[in-house]
């Protein structure tokens, strides 16, 4: 299976996705943890210029661009392989990413989006999403806390409230139209309680490991 995390920045998925990673292992699963945009070498060098403060000015379309070339990296280099021997793949963010940010929050055409992601992924798609979802506004106020502890901000993070909440609208807008693939999580409650509810969420999902 192909299981990736979204939600808006703050939500803690990096932090529930690495712990639930841990959690499949215990019980069995061969389980490879990704993230994206990186992933990979070149993934990675492409993270660094796509968050970098310095890139202020990066215009919309190629920031698309950038996020679906680390994209196509990951998907051919790392899991793709990893699937097709029978593995389990968790990934920090993919396509729906896409279209929260730089459909829903940029403003770029949803219909392009599609096909350029299409183009990038091969068309490889999650077997299930989970949404970690929280307000914006405290989603933030957690990565301003997280910058004492050695945490980045990001030129994403960086962006006006406004196109935050049109983030968190869009992954809704995106549960609404699949509602089959999606699975929400409430990120507001501890720490605890969430990777509680992800991993009673995939015990419904997961065949037994192999």
């Amino acid at each position: 299976m192909f299981i990736t995390f979204e939600g808006p920045d703050g939500s803690g998925k990096t932090t529930q996705v690495a712990q639930t990673a841990d959690a499949l292992r215990k019980r069995g699963y061969r389980v490879l943890l990704t993230r994206e945009p990186g992933g990979t070498s070149i993934g990675d060098q492409i993270r660094h210029i796509l968050h970098d403060m310095d890139n202020q000015n990066l215009h919309p379309r190629a920031e698309l661009l950038l996020f679906n070339a680390s994209r196509a990296q990951i998907v051919e280099e790392v899991i793709k392989p990893h699937l097709a021997s029978g593995g389990l793949v968790l990934c920090d963010r993919f396509f729906d990413s896409t279209y929260a940010y730089q459909g829903y929050g940029h403003g770029l055409d949803l219909t392009t989006l599609r096909m350029v992601v299409e183009f990038a992924t091969g068309g490889l798609r999650p077997d299930l999403t989970l949404l970690l979802d929280i307000a914006p506004e405290d989603g933030l106020q957690r990565r301003l806390s997280a910058i004492d502890k050695g945490e980045e901000w990001t030129r994403l993070d960086d962006m006006e409230m406004a196109f935050h909440r049109r983030v968190r609208e869009g992954y809704h807008a995106l549960i609404a139209a699949e509602p089959s693939r999606w699975l929400r999580i409430d990120a507001a409650q501890p720490v605890q309680g969430v990777q509680a509810a992800i991993l009673a969420a995939l015990d419904a999902r997961l065949p037994p490991p192999k």
